[in-house]
């Protein structure tokens, strides 16, 4: 969709919906049916899928009588012909092979409608382990997008991804997800500085077809009504959006077979359904509660040996009970953005602990400068030797010690520092041989922090959050001259520069950056982008930068930037100088600028100009 400033020609909201009665709603002269694909499209798009890894996507002279039969029995389906495509891309490229396989959805299509049938073949087509992580991904909510980070380690505590030669499970849980995708039974939603999969959803039709699977096999059952009491008590994994306890009794909810629970955005606050669920299903592996109203966790919950991921994001829960810590297989406890602010001095016994992940929003409009916080770090922090990520601790005196001896953490998060602690700190973290994302907030605005005892040993740092001030010098430092080749995302928040052109400084040292953010740093008036810089650069983002005027784009700079986010530049008074010749660009926004922005981008006529940027906001 394309939303731009007011006056814009051109624009058009389309709505799309299989239902009949819905498309009634509209006129007659406003409503397009779409009609199945013609011969010639449906061969070219299953060859696009099937052929894929080959340079020219053509089929192969011998393949072309069975691949004609195949895509006859599609009948033009659009994701019919994509899913055919994709089953058949992972076959040998022989007409035995191939002839096997259409006997397979000839049988198929005798007994099921077109998509049931090749999703039942391409379903059976899997591995035992992608099995279980497709029918998964079926519990959680239509359209939902689904994190990569949570999904893996989703898999990973459900035991679908165990460790294969030198793989950890983590990297085969990532394969598993690159193989469904591969074979078109996930889509991409979004991609992260790496280019790897950052987002995913299951097609709504492909999500129906998996959750009649899974309830056949008895593998789990999706209630979108959140409506408990009709679960099959055997169940043994349940996903709900919201359940709807007022009227139940506790003691009718037992589930003795469960294993997961996935209820997201709850809507009520009681204990007393959890609780229940809690005390009746003591083999308990996953409890997700994500944006749930829930504001406490039952002290039962200790109870739970098998438990190994606990997901409370986003709810209102301020503690957790000392009991947490007879959760010895425990691998990810997730409070992000709850409301505790430190964790039960006993959690160091959770000595299998992987993922930490904590902090709470102290301004949730995000304006204050540590608009959120972290928690107080546990004091002998160091007892999860097996900890990956640590999201987000006070920098406390003791903490680099601790930190030394943790030599599997991969993410670190840490705020509150001090001019004081930060060289310790920062010698620490360069010596962890597997960091690859790193948070460093000062403990205020006016704190100015030297990084020049920021020396990463680890390669694998790609991603850089600072937030607070910065000594004269900084981008000499090792950090950004030694490291600066292996930075892919880089944002900087409420750093002064002075009279300094940032953007200029930072391209000498940056050349692979995909992802840059400047948020409140004080700066020269007038930011260039240089022929040829920052080549790789896929975002750009420029926040709340009080001294911009002016902003020049050279012919050559970001040839490949995908989107531009300018906000709140309140000087910034001019269309940027050559963003019309960037033809990369999709998505532009321009959100309160200077009051005479809106007057330069009409006299200039950039609705012409950018009619190839496929989302404009102004």
């Amino acid at each position: 969709m394309c939303s731009a400033f007011q006056g814009l020609q051109g624009s058009r909201v389309m709505i799309t919906t299989r239902r009949e009665d819905v498309a009634a709603l509209a006129l007659a002269s406003r409503r397009l049916q779409l009609q199945p694909l013609g011969r010639d499209e449906s061969f070219k798009l299953f060859c696009s899928r099937a052929f894929h890894n080959t340079p020219d996507r053509k089929c192969p002279p011998e393949l072309e009588k069975v691949a004609g039969d195949v895509v006859k029995k599609c009948h033009g389906l659009p994701l019919t012909i994509v899913s055919s495509g994709s089953l058949l891309s992972t076959k040998q490229p022989t007409q035995h092979a191939w002839n096997h396989m259409y006997n397979h959805l000839r049988s198929e299509l005798q007994a099921n409608n077109h998509a049931q049938a090749i999703l039942n073949l391409s379903y059976h087509d899997l591995p035992g382990d992608l099995r279980n992580c497709f029918l998964y991904c079926s519990l959680f909510p239509e359209d939902y997008a689904m994190s990569r980070e949570n999904l893996v380690r989703l898999w990973v505590a459900e035991g679908f991804a165990m460790k294969k030669d030198n793989s950890a499970p983590e990297e085969v849980a990532e394969g598993n997800l690159m193989e469904l995708i591969g074979r078109n039974m996930l889509e991409v939603v979004e991609r992260d500085e790496l280019f790897r999969v950052s987002k995913c959803k299951m097609h709504d039709i492909v999500r129906d077809l998996a959750l009649v699977i899974a309830k056949e096999e008895r593998f789990g059952s999706a209630n979108d009504q959140g409506e408990m009491m009709r679960v099959d008590k055997e169940v043994r994994r349940f996903s709900t959006c919201g359940w709807r306890d007022s009227n139940t009794v506790a003691t009718e909810v037992e589930f003795p077979r469960l294993r997961t629970v996935i209820s997201l955005g709850a809507t009520s606050s009681s204990t007393n359904m959890i609780s229940s669920v809690l005390s009746g299903s003591s083999y308990l592996t996953v409890l997700e509660l994500q944006d749930s109203a829930i504001n406490q966790l039952p002290v039962s919950i200790g109870n739970l040996f098998n438990l190994r991921y606990i997901g409370l994001r986003r709810t209102n829960v301020q503690s957790l009970p000392d009991t947490i810590e007879k959760l010895s297989n425990l691998e990810t406890l997730d409070v992000k953005q709850t409301r505790i602010e430190k964790l039960p001095p006993g959690i160091v016994k959770v000595a299998k602990l992987q993922h930490l992940l904590a902090d709470r929003f102290a301004d949730e409009k995000q304006a204050q400068f540590r608009y959120f916080v972290g928690v107080e770090a546990p004091k002998t922090i160091s007892n999860f030797k097996e900890l990956q990520t640590l999201e987000t601790v006070h920098a406390s005196k003791d903490l680099s010690l601790e930190l030394k001896k943790m030599s599997k953490l991969q993410t670190v998060w840490i705020d509150d520092i001090n001019a004081s602690n930060c060289d310790d700190l920062f010698k620490t973290l360069s010596v962890l041989p597997q960091l690859s994302s790193l948070l460093l907030c000062a403990c205020d605005e006016k704190e100015t922090l030297s990084f020049q005892a920021l020396k990463p040993m680890s390669e694998k740092l790609h991603r850089l959050i600072i937030r607070g001030g910065w000594a004269a010098g900084t981008l000499k430092c090792p950090i950004f001259k030694d490291h600066g080749k292996n930075l892919k995302y880089l944002a900087l928040s409420w750093c002064n520069l002075g009279t300094e052109d940032p953007l200029q400084l930072l391209s000498s040292h940056l050349s692979a950056l995909t992802y840059l953010s400047l948020n409140r740093v004080s700066s020269a008036g007038t930011l260039v982008l240089s022929a040829g810089c920052f080549s790789e650069l896929k975002t750009l983002v420029l926040k709340s930068m009080p001294d911009v005027k002016q902003l020049e784009i050279k012919e050559g700079a970001i040839p490949c930037i995908d989107g531009i986010y300018i906000v709140s530049l309140s000087e910034l008074s001019m269309v940027p100088r050559g963003i019309e010749a960037l033809g990369s660009l999709k998505k532009l926004w321009m959100l309160y600028l200077h009051k005479g922005f809106k007057d330069d981008w009409d006299q200039k006529e950039m609705h012409n100009k950018m009619k190839h940027v496929l989302e404009i906001r102004a």
